[in-house]
C-alpha cells in the first residue's frame, strides 16, 4: 500500500512592489520631490522637481523604467559638474601664469601707490609721529 498524497494548496504568486516614480532632488535635496513620467510611444522620459523646478528629458526604450531616467539625470549632472571643475582648473592655471608674467609691473605700480600716502575724501593724514 502506498502513502496518501498530502493535500497542499498551491502558493499564490508573490505581489511585486511597484518601482518608485518619485525620488530625491540633487539640487534642492527634498525627498520625493522628483516626479518621473514616461511616454513609451514617443520614446521620451521626463523628470521634474516640484520644489526647485529642475527639469530633464531623455530618450527611453520599451524596457526603460523611471529609475533609468533618474539615473541618466544623475550621470548628466555629474558630467556637467566635472566639466565645470575642468574649466575652473584651466582658468586658475591661466590666471597664475598671467600673474607671473605681469608680476613685475604690478610691483612697480604698488610702490608708486605707497609713496603718495593716503589721499582722498574722508581720509585725513596723521599730524603726529609715532614712536
Amino acid at each position: 500500500m502506498g502513502k496518501r498524497k498530502s493535500s497542499r494548496k498551491p502558493q499564490a504568486p508573490k505581489k511585486r512592489e511597484p518601482l518608485p516614480t518619485t525620488f530625491t532632488c540633487l539640487f534642492c535635496n527634498h525627498e520625493k520631490s522628483i516626479q518621473v513620467k514616461l511616454d513609451k510611444k514617443a520614446g521620451c522620459g521626463w523628470l521634474d522637481c516640484k520644489v526647485c523646478g529642475q527639469k530633464f528629458q531623455c530618450a527611453i526604450n520599451y524596457l526603460s523604467s523611471p529609475i533609468d531616467v533618474y539615473s541618466e539625470w544623475v550621470d548628466a549632472a555629474d558630467a556637467v559638474a566635472a566639466e565645470a571643475r575642468e574649466a575652473e582648473k584651466l582658468r586658475s592655471a591661466s590666471n597664475i601664469s598671467s600673474r607671473r608674467a605681469g608680476g613685475a609691473s604690478q610691483r612697480i605700480d604698488e610702490d608708486e601707490d605707497d609713496r603718495g600716502g593716503y589721499e582722498g575724501e574722508g581720509i585725513v593724514a596723521d599730524d603726529e609721529d609715532y614712536d
